[in-house]
């Protein structure tokens, strides 16, 4: 199984709306005859493609996989058919599908053909691995990481609105790993005209992640890179109020358009979940990383520490108004990294 979750990993940031999967087949003395993980909806299951490799060796065998396979028609048929059909004796998941075409159904189907299933094993650590996917399919949108760079007065920018760079070239490398993880990438409008910001990975993930603006009322710069479209796609959500010409030259540009409901973090969150995104990163002021912390949309904070002094009242800070009074009763959230990235410190926390 371990093997099976490290092949897994091997599709990170590549699978949504599906999740990580790796699979292993033994032979029936135990020897490993076949390998496969999940590269990318639309593709073979892991499953399928650890029993193709094992072929005829495969019968009598063990499947050994980190997610229970699918009964059901999809993009790709149903894994279980295909188990059967290798004359697999025995199937160890290290989890159920929480998704409801599945939930628990792949492994009814197994047992009920006479195979013997051994569940949970290593069922944390699976279920880790695919905590995005298992938070879409629980709440109906992405998880969202919520990350920034600041000095060590806790300003991202200087009085005059300068930002770059605050961070060192390692912590940059750094975030442009963490993008290659999730399905998009988000700013607000005011990002967007102070930064001109790129939002890539810089070529850690084919096809690179959805870069999206959240504007209200679309009032954003006629030239931006975020408008060449050549290296990653950019998708402009906003408000009903936007004017009829700012959408015209949006539209003319090339770039992609969403009128939301109400122009809020959640309706977004909701219709990326619609567009198979299981991940999202939120690299925005902090007016809207703040309105993303209070309607839920965070959970996870990724914040880099840059040994640096900046300075002066009006700087920027990370975060807006959160509506506090009182410290009684607040929750912290809970440390899970803490590392050096040249001379900054990354601190990685989740939701409490």
């Amino acid at each position: 199984m371990r093997r099976a979750l490290q092949l897994a990993s091997l599709g990170a940031g590549r699978t949504s709306p599906n999740p990580l999967v790796g699979a292993v087949v033994l032979d029936p003395n135990g020897a490993l005859v076949g390998e496969g993980f999940h590269a990318g909806a639309g593709q073979p299951h892991a499953e399928v493609g650890a029993l193709r490799q094992a072929g005829d060796r495969a019968r009598g065998g063990t499947l050994v996989v980190t997610l229970e396979p699918c009964c059901h028609h999809g993009r790709t048929p149903p894994c279980c058919g295909a188990v059967l059909a290798a004359g697999i004796h025995r199937v160890v998941v290290a989890m159920r599908d929480p998704n409801p075409l599945v939930a628990g159904g792949g492994l009814r189907q197994l047992r009920a053909a006479g195979l013997e299933v051994i569940e949970a094993v290593a069922e944390a650590e699976a279920m880790a691995l695919n905590r995005p996917f298992l938070h879409r399919i629980a709440t109906g949108r992405p998880r969202g990481i919520l990350k920034w760079a600041m000095s060590l007065d806790g300003r991202t920018a200087l009085p005059n609105g300068a930002s770059q760079w605050i961070s060192s070239p390692q912590a940059r490398s750094w975030v442009h790993q963490l993008r290659a993880q999730c399905d998009a990438v988000i700013v607000g409008g005011g990002t967007l005209r102070a930064d001109d910001p790129l939002l890539t990975s810089r070529g850690r993930r084919d096809p690179e992640p959805l870069r999206v603006v959240l504007s209200r009322r679309l009032e954003l710069p006629e030239q931006a890179r975020l408008w060449d479209q050549g290296t990653a796609p950019t998708l402009v959500a906003h408000g009903a109020a936007a004017p009829a010409a700012a959408r015209q030259r949006l539209e003319h540009l090339g770039v992609e358009r969403l009128e939301l409901s109400t122009c809020e973090p959640l309706a977004l969150l909701e219709a990326l979940a619609v567009r198979g995104c299981n991940q999202v990163l939120w690299e925005c002021g902090p007016d809207l990383a703040a309105a993303a912390l209070d309607q839920g949309c965070v959970q996870a904070l990724a914040a880099v520490v840059a040994p640096k002094l900046l300075g002066g009242v009006a700087a920027r800070t990370p975060l807006g108004e959160l509506g506090l009074t009182s410290l009684e009763g607040l929750r912290p959230w809970h440390p899970i990294g803490l590392e050096r990235l040249g001379p900054d410190l990354l601190w990685q926390l989740e939701a409490p």
